[in-house]
Parts: structure tokens; sequence; C-alpha cells
């Protein structure tokens, strides 16, 4: 499953230097998932996944392949971009490719590093940009004109949705923040309006404001947002596990921010993993959520989803507990599901099929 997640911001927000941090992170975890550049502003990121480990371990596995999620790095957007100001078209095309926003802002302060006003501003910054977008969308929602009589219902349901959107949009809301019912929010996809699409927002901070970023956010209104040292990840990408540790245990830290923020990402596109595991290898299968085990089967193979019988079902706790599958065979703990079955985030799966 091929989703992605853009990067987005001002110049000199520290875009790159997020995207390059990545890109270092993956090329160090070679021996897990090979690395893949797609292009030369895009890369392919493992999400992290600490069961994969454990279950290989279990298992004896030959090898792991974990989840991924794509990053595209866009280019820095100015004022006056919906109006092709600076690379403003590229900028807003390229958003309109992606499955999401990451929206990264400047908190950070280095007099070396110049930035569009004298002050740095993150709200106002953050601001910008979804004017910028908003404008592209209204466009957008502008060209579409009435409905001739007798028209079909889904028109009057989309003209009715471009209503609401363009009165709100007026107002400043992003059109993901607007209340449409199933009807016309089913109706508007084909818009491909940027507004909807799900944004996390990314705070760069310095390492000095790592551990105050409570103090630093209470002005700044849009959520989710993450804040991330961009510079000392880049700095940790290129270190071994030992030397991460230690670096994060003097900084404070649990982990690196961008683990957290691939995550998050993620989960922003409503995405799960369920596992496989055994001799040849562990993995992790996105699917989204809401995917029955017939079409998650069809995502190993379409085979799979043709020929579906059952699936073998068990949770990652019992599955450690007891040892791999003898284990849980032998304690009554395997459920077998039928093609309607809900998959759950994190369910150890092998299915069953005909030929």
């Amino acid at each position: 499953m091929s989703l992605s997640i853009g990067i987005v911001g001002l110049p000199n927000v520290g875009k790159s230097t997020l995207f390059n941090a990545l890109l270092k992170k993956q090329i160090a975890d070679a021996s897990n998932y090979p690395f893949c550049t797609i292009a030369p502003n895009k890369g392919v990121v493992e999400v992290p996944d600490e069961r994969l480990k454990v279950l290989a371990k279990i298992s004896k596995s030959e090898k792991i392949v974990p989840a991924v999620v794509e990053f595209v790095d866009i280019a820095g957007l100015v004022a006056g971009a919906s109006k092709g100001e600076g690379l403003g078209n590229q900028f807003l095309a390229n958003i309109r490719e992606v499955d999401a926003v990451c929206h990264v802002v400047r908190f950070f302060e280095d007099a070396k590093i110049a930035h569009i006003s004298a002050d740095i501003k993150p709200a106002s910054d953050a601001e910008l940009i979804n004017t910028e977008l908003i404008i592209a969308d209204l466009q957008t929602l502008e060209k579409k004109g009435a409905p001739k009589s007798r028209a079909p219902k889904e028109d009057l349901v989309l003209w009715e949705a471009v209503q609401i959107l363009k009165d709100e949009l007026y107002k400043g809301k992003l059109a993901i923040n607007v209340n449409l019912n199933d009807e016309q929010s089913n109706m508007v996809k084909g818009l491909c309006l940027l507004t909807m699409k799900p944004i996390i927002y990314v705070a760069n901070i310095s390492e000095e404001q790592i551990l105050n970023f409570e103090k630093e956010q209470k002005d700044f209104p849009y959520k989710p947002v993450i804040p991330i040292c961009a510079k000392m990840e880049a700095e940790l990408a290129a270190l071994n596990d030992e030397e991460q540790k230690e670096y994060l245990e003097q900084a404070g830290l649990d982990e690196p921010g961008l683990n957290r923020l691939i995550k998050l990402a993620y989960q922003t596109l409503g995405l799960v993993s369920f596992l496989t595991t055994g001799e040849k290898e562990t993995r992790a299968w996105t699917i989204l959520q809401g995917v029955s085990a017939r079409e998650a089967a069809g995502v190993i193979h379409t085979d799979f989803s043709k020929n579906f019988i059952k699936a073998a079902t068990i949770t990652y706790a019992d599955f450690v507990e007891l040892n791999g599958w003898p284990g849980a065979k032998n304690a009554g703990k395997i459920r077998f599901e039928g093609a309607d079955y809900i998959m759950k985030e994190g369910d150890i799966v092998e299915f069953k099929v005909g030929c």
C-alpha cells in the first residue's frame, strides 16, 4: 500500500534537515529494511516496531520486514504561492499528490539562518501557509458552477457541500475541520482540496527548548504538534544503537523524535499493521483501519483473497507469552476468523487458503 506524507513549510525552517535525518536513519537500519530512495525528494522509511524483533526471535526468522511510510520533501513556500509566487505552482501540485501533510514550523532561534521575517513567530508562519492553501482551495471551489435544472442528486449534494466549504474557508477554517455529512464528504473527495488532507505540525526546536516545550507551544493554536530538534535528529541518525541510547539519556529523552513522528504519520494516514511470523520472515503488513480479513489476505497475495477460507489469529501478548504458534495451539488461544472479520492493530495471523 503506497501512501505518502509531504513535508512542507516556509524556507529555512528545517524541512530538508528533517527529511535528510529520516533518510540517514534508514541507511543505519538497512539490516531490517532495505532503504529505497524513489526520487531525489522522496524516501521510504520504516515504521519503528519493537514487536518485530521479539517475534523474529521466537520464530527464528531469517529476516524482518517492517511496515513503511513514504515521505516527500516539498519545496519551500512563500506568500503568494497560490498565485504562483516563488515555487508556488510546484508546491501546490506536490501537495495534491500526497495523502497527508507534515507541516514543519520553526521555533528555534539562530541568527546565522535567515528567516522570512525579523522575528520567529511560529503561529504566524503556520497561518501563512494555511492561508495559501485555503486560497488555492477557494480557487478550486469558485470554479464549480451551480447545477442545472433536473440535475442528478449527486450534483445537488456536491453543490451544497461547495457552498458550505466556501463559507467556512472564507472565515479561515481548513476544509478538514468543516462539518459535512457523510454524503457531502464523499462527494467532495473528487475536488482534491489541499486543506482536506490530515496535517501533523512539527515544531522544529533547539536542543535548549527540548525540555521546556510545553511553555514554547502555549501560543501555538494548531494540533497535533510534535516537538523535534531536526539538527539533533540528524546527529542521532549517524550513531549506532548504543551511542544513540547514551545520547538520548543525556538529553532526557526516551526515544528519537523521528520515531514518534513516523508512528504518528502512520496513524494519521489511518493505517494499522497486522503481523505474520515464521522461519522465513517476520513481517508487518500495512492496511487501512477497518479492513476485513479477506482484504488483508489480498495484501499478501491476490490469490489469498480469492481463495480465502479462514484466518488463524492470535494477539501479540498471547503469542509472546506462549512462545509461538505451537504453544498457542496447545493453550487453545488461536481464534479462527471468517472473511468479514475486521482486522485489529497487531493481530498475528496465518491465512488458510484453498487451491
